[in-house]
């Protein structure tokens, strides 16, 4: 074992740092909502609803994000959506605390929320190639990786017990303040310098149009954001947990809140062999390979009937997803200029936050239907069957080494 190469980097550790915490306190906040959601109504379709609040505005706002992350300061860009983060979460915990919280509200908070990280997500990532060389990119997106994942065990744990002991209301309470500690890492930060494109309006319909003729003109972007997308709208397991962990597994909400961090055991463990790897070799066939053992353990979930191979099947979920994420961002961003990363993250969110929240909205309408489980091992079928039509339609993808320059050609003229 040896320190990553990423946390060789002041101004990453202390992003990573922030983001840490504050991770760990989303993660709170959305098991907890499905929870609550789960508690003020037994209809599966419900739950399927937080997704399409969710995604709504990614689809309305990613693209004008991704514009404003390549034309404005970054950092000042995620201070803003941050504080906006804070302030909705303190929101949800005074309305649920005076006894007013009622489905809308929760659909409506949720999606600000989504606003707030259309802007939020394409200026972090785009950040973190002006903190570290590139050489040091995969080891900072799997260290990125691990602070979401590690946040993703700590999160949901303390949810569970948090709901138990205390109640709905101090999850969200406890939310809002984690946002602080990335607030403070973003001033500790200091100036960090970008570049941006000469003579551009802050966000125009052309400079929306460069980013996604760059999408569409980059054959290994795009086809890892179809995996991506088509993957995850299968294979939407964790917002039918509630239902699972209560109507199949018969259980409470302390084992809930393992059973929601059991993902992040395994991306975890995944993220941290990751961090100590330097130029990942064949990062196609990882990629790939990644996703249909993703495929293999949703199934493996859906026939789960006790709290031990759910949480086996879980873990393994939660580490092919690791694998897959760390391989694809990396991919994404070498492949994109720097004046381009914002844009091409917003693009890249409509993708993998559209598949996973209208998956939530699938998943929801398949459970109303049939059954929950059926739903799930409908969507592990799903997202294999997806991986290999992606593969078959561009078979480049599979060859994908790591090492390939960007094409001119796919870079806009200024």
């Amino acid at each position: 074992m040896r320190i990553p190469p990423a946390m060789l980097h002041r101004r990453f550790v202390l992003l990573w740092a922030g983001m840490f915490f504050s991770v760990a306190g989303s993660n709170m906040q959305t098991a907890a909502l499905l929870w609550h959601i789960r508690t003020l109504t037994s209809q599966p379709i419900a739950l399927g609803g937080i997704g399409l609040a969710r995604i709504l505005p990614v689809f309305f706002f990613s693209l004008i994000g991704g514009a404003l992350a390549d034309t404005v300061n970054r950092r000042k860009l995620m201070f803003l959506t941050q504080v906006s983060l804070a302030i909705l979460a303190l929101i949800l915990g005074f309305l649920t605390l005076t006894g007013r919280i009622n489905l809308w509200y929760i659909y409506v908070l949720t999606a600000l929320q989504a606003v707030a990280s259309s802007f939020d997500l394409p200026a972090r990532q785009a950040l973190v190639p002006n903190l570290v060389p590139p050489r040091d990119l995969s080891s900072a997106f799997s260290m990125n990786s691990m602070a979401f994942q590690a946040g993703a065990i700590i999160g949901p744990a303390l949810s569970g017990l948090v709901i138990a002991y205390w109640g709905l209301q101090y999850v969200y309470l406890i939310n809002a303040a984690s946002f602080l500690t990335v607030l403070a890492a973003l001033v500790a930060i200091g100036s960090v310098p970008q570049q941006v494109q000469p003579g551009r309006p802050k966000v125009s319909r052309q400079s929306i149009r460069e980013g996604i003729q760059f999408i569409r003109n980059s054959p290994i972007i795009l086809s890892t954001m179809l995996v991506d997308f088509t993957a995850t709208f299968f294979s939407s397991a964790n917002i039918l947990l509630p239902i699972i962990t209560r109507d199949v597994l018969k259980a409470g909400a302390v084992t809930y809140g393992w059973l929601s961090a059991a993902q992040s055991i395994g991306a975890v463990t995944a993220a941290l062999v990751i961090s100590q790897l330097q130029g990942i070799r064949r990062q196609g066939m990882v990629f790939l390979s990644a996703v249909v053992i993703f495929g293999l353990a949703t199934i493996g979930f859906g026939l789960a009937s006790s709290v031990v191979a759910a949480m086996v099947a879980l873990i393994f979920i939660g580490a092919a997803d690791s694998v897959s994420t760390i391989i694809r961002n990396t991919i994404r961003q070498l492949q994109t200029p720097d004046q381009m990363r914002g844009r091409m993250t917003g693009v890249n969110q409509i993708f993998f936050m559209g598949g996973p929240q209208l998956g939530e909205v699938e998943a929801g309408l398949v459970a109303q239907f049939f059954t929950a489980p059926i739903a799930v091992i409908s969507g592990g079928v799903g997202c294999i069957l997806a991986v290999l039509w992606v593969v078959r339609k561009w078979p480049h993808l599979s060859r994908y080494n790591g090492d390939e320059p960007v094409a001119a050609g796919n870079i806009p003229a200024a």
